[in-house]
């Protein structure tokens, strides 16, 4: 090997060694982040973590969450994190209540910034929703259960289910209920008559 190849290796920024899923911390001191390299990072919570989570979304079930990606310097003062959201989730139908398996890829990119711009108001929209607020740390677990609420379906469906519309419920009612609109207020008034 040359001595310009041993002095190219020598000056080479390392990237940052890669966090094993099961020790990762969930929270990054942003102090600590090396701005010139990539910094990785990779979540794969257990079950009892994932239980927690599918209860605070709502899921029936949670049988796989994978958040992995890094996160590297942008601008003087920025962060940027790249990331792939892996998760299989178990959802109600919304028509019959059966469980629906969703398997969710999710490329997630979020910038950090000290310099958030101001709202002038509620009804302002953010013009980059892939921007947020720099603090002192940055949680990732607290991004990956919010990448994975944004991900989720709405509307989960299970295979052959249909809903049943207002118009179909009313065509099957009884004719003679539209013919006489009023005959169970003629019945009250009968026996209030016998009453009295």
């Amino acid at each position: 090997m040359s001595a310009s190849a041993i002095r190219r290796i020598r000056t080479r920024t390392p990237e940052a060694p890669m966090i094993a899923p099961e020790s990762h911390p969930q929270r990054l001191r942003v102090a600590h982040l090396n701005p010139n390299a990539a910094n990785p990072f990779h979540l794969k919570p257990g079950e009892q973590p994932r239980l927690d989570i599918a209860d605070e979304l709502g899921l029936d079930g949670l049988t796989r969450l994978d958040f992995q990606g890094n996160i590297r310097g942008e601008g003087r003062d920025g962060w940027v994190l790249i990331a792939k959201l892996q998760a299989r989730v178990t959802q109600p139908c919304v028509v019959s209540l059966k469980p629906v398996r969703t398997d969710i890829a999710e490329d997630v990119r979020i910038r950090f910034t000290p310099h958030m711009p101001k709202v002038e108001s509620e009804e302002t929209e953010m013009l980059d929703e892939t921007l947020e607020p720099l603090g002192s740390f940055i949680d990732l677990t607290a991004l990956m259960v919010e990448a994975l609420s944004l991900a989720l379906p709405e509307y989960p469906r299970a295979e052959g289910a249909q809903l049943t519309t207002g118009a179909q419920d009313s065509d099957d009612a009884p004719a003679s209920d539209t013919r006489r609109p009023f005959a169970g207020l003629e019945g009250l008034l009968r026996d209030s008559k016998r009453e009295s």
